[in-house]
């Protein structure tokens, strides 16, 4: 292998993305890391200047060309660029004039700033839930021990009422203190670790469906938009099934307490590449979209809804989007949020190992 080879071997493994255009602006040369980064390869780019795929500001398209001309590099942070399939991203980037055999030319080297800023948001929010679920369980176990004493004195002296009017009473007690219980063991999760097997995601959701459609009939509409070339995942199935069922009964209570017009609700599945959740980057990943037209989370509840007792109805527990979240994560995956008025995403991750 010859210096050269080696030297484009490297750079086809640099995290960076690398540009490299000529004297029209056109891609003589762009690595993996680049074609990730843009969604299209460099063979369907070449013909074309870079302003015809990827979006600049016009003040830094007359940078670039500048660049060109005046052989005068420089440096952008943070800049807002969208590609050609429309993607918006934050990017770092460095823009060197070299010469090249045929003339002039640039390098551009770009770093994504929106993976740095999602790793932060998603370890901040893991390490947060983290927290929360520690407290809660400490707390939930310092119930449980009090609760079982009080019921257990409420039977003994039910026992030793003279009057059976009067046990009326301890009844309200025992009951009282079973629903207490009840509420303590949601709060503590699911109690075993999940079962992992390679199951059809769209097996599951099948199934979440005919429950979702059993409690709710033809008042909203469910629509499949299914990706059926996904692989297998490793999930415990019922787990699986109670975090998205959890999720969809969100979106049909969204639908039901603050009626819209049509009101639907969509289920689709994709795979995506090069996605990292927390602080582990996945190849390939299963990304599980709930989508709803509801009138949207109040956004004083965006930041918090994922934890215990956080709920924007009056008489919601708070922990079904926190017992998804807790499941999803012990499959070393995550849910996101993004809402607005008509378009309301939740967002569940699972890597996939193929």
């Amino acid at each position: 292998m010859t210096e050269i080879d080696d030297f484009t071997s490297i750079v086809s493994n640099l995290t960076t993305s690398v540009i490299l255009l000529d004297e029209q602006l056109c891609a003589v040369y762009m690595n993996s890391s680049a074609e990730v980064l843009i969604g299209v390869s460099a063979k369907r780019l070449a013909p074309k200047p870079i302003f015809q795929w990827l979006i600049l500001e016009q003040k830094e398209q007359d940078l670039l060309s500048n660049a060109l001309f005046e052989n005068h590099p420089y440096t952008i942070r943070e800049a807002s660029i969208a590609t050609i399939k429309g993607q918006e991203l934050i990017i770092d980037y460095s823009v060197s004039p070299i010469d090249l055999d045929t003339g002039g030319g640039l390098l551009i080297e770009i770093q994504g700033r929106d993976r740095l800023l999602r790793i932060e948001k998603e370890e901040e929010l893991v390490e947060r839930h983290a927290t929360t679920r520690n407290l809660v369980r400490g707390m939930a176990h310092e119930i449980k021990n009090p609760l079982g004493g009080i019921r257990g004195a409420a039977q003994l002296l039910e026992r030793q009422l003279p009057d059976d009017a009067l046990q009326e009473y301890t009844r309200v007690i025992i009951d009282e203190a079973d629903r207490l219980r009840d509420l303590v063991d949601k709060l503590l999760g699911p109690r075993s670790l999940p079962e992992l097997e390679p199951i059809n995601a769209h097996s599951v959701l099948e199934h979440v469906c005919t429950l979702v459609v059993a409690e709710v009939g033809d008042k909203i509409e469910l629509v499949r938009d299914y990706d059926p070339s996904i692989p297998e995942i490793n999930a415990d199935s019922s787990q699986l099934i109670q975090a998205v069922l959890n999720l969809l009964r969100n979106a049909v209570q969204s639908l039901t307490e603050r009626p819209v017009e049509s009101p639907c609700i969509t289920i689709r599945t994709r795979t995506k590449r090069q996605v990292t959740l927390g602080s582990t980057k996945h190849k390939l990943v299963c990304l599980i979209e709930v989508i709803d037209n509801g009138l949207g989370i109040d956004g004083a509840i965006k930041k918090s809804m994922f934890f215990p007792m956080i709920s924007g109805r009056a008489d919601g527990s708070g922990l079904g989007l926190s017992i998804s979240q807790y499941i999803i994560s012990q499959h070393a995956g995550l849910i996101e949020c993004r809402s607005e008025p008509g378009n309301t995403v939740f967002s569940l991750w699972l890597p996939l190992y193929v």
